[in-house]
């Protein structure tokens, strides 16, 4: 590896986390990804998290282990598999060169800029100088992926982007608290207004047709307003197991403010 006395330490790997990931393993840094016991991505087919549940995961020829200890993922990461560790916080035995605040909570957390040499948060609630050193831009637009040495990403607006001409009602959320149940999987096709399973009982349907993208594991107990599936209208199977433009585009911006102080310092 390039850099592989510079440990990348990513905290969550949903799809937008992964992209960082990805572009920080092309890169060529080790990388260890801190996770929940349960984590509650739905784009599991491109998250490195589902490592948690699964074990590993392969996304676009990227390799994801889940480490049962410390040792393990420093381990794995210096042999160039993303390594996933399940950790609220950050172990200070892993004593790394950048830290990647991925969890998109849209509030500052425990993100501090004494965390490493090089801290970067994605989207809004962190504020670089401050919290962090950089913020990488996360909403759709002009400045999507786009690296803020000072101030704040553009505030959470609440609705998901458009994608095939569909915003809100291509994401679906639990209507009530309780276990997920589901009656199909990433990748197939269905039609307005089918149920796609249950919370708790409840049936959950799709108000639009088109190709199931994403979906929170099976059997995770959720809370009422959780996102918990997402239904693509463009209805391209393919793109259920890519790594969206998106989540790419934040990771080229991850990528730059990793390396910025790399070049500054000669």
């Amino acid at each position: 590896m390039l850099f592989a006395d510079r440990l990348v330490v990513v905290r969550g790997g949903g799809d937008l986390g992964t992209g960082a990931v990805f572009r920080l393993h092309r890169a060529g840094f080790p990388i260890v990804v801190l996770e929940l016991p349960e984590p509650l991505a739905i784009r599991r087919t491109v998250a490195v998290s589902t490592a948690v549940d699964t074990g590993a995961i392969e996304v676009e020829g990227m390799l994801a282990r889940r480490a049962g200890s410390i040792d393990q993922a420093t381990d794995l990461a210096a042999t160039g598999t993303v390594a996933v560790l399940v950790s609220p916080e950050i172990p200070a035995r892993l004593g790394p060169y950048a830290v990647v605040d991925a969890r998109l909570a849209k509030q500052a957390l425990d993100t501090t800029r004494d965390q490493a040499p090089v801290v970067v948060g994605l989207g809004p609630g962190l504020t670089a100088g401050s919290d962090c050193h950089a913020v990488v831009e996360t909403q759709r637009g002009h400045d999507l992926g786009r690296v803020l040495w000072s101030g704040s990403a553009l505030p959470n607006t609440g609705v998901p982007g458009m994608v095939g001409g569909e915003s809100a009602r291509r994401v679906i959320r639990a209507a009530r608290p309780g276990p997920v149940e589901w009656d199909v999987s990433i990748g197939v096709r269905v039609e307005a207004d089918a149920v796609l399973g249950r919370v708790n009982g409840t049936p959950i349907h799709t108000e639009i047709a088109g190709v199931v993208r994403g979906l929170i594991a099976d059997g995770r107990v959720v809370a009422a307003g959780t996102k918990i599936a997402d239904v693509d209208p463009r209805a391209d199977r393919s793109a259920c197991f890519s790594i969206s433009d998106k989540a790419l585009a934040i990771g080229g911006g991850v990528v730059e403010a990793v390396l910025t102080p790399l070049s500054s310092s000669g």
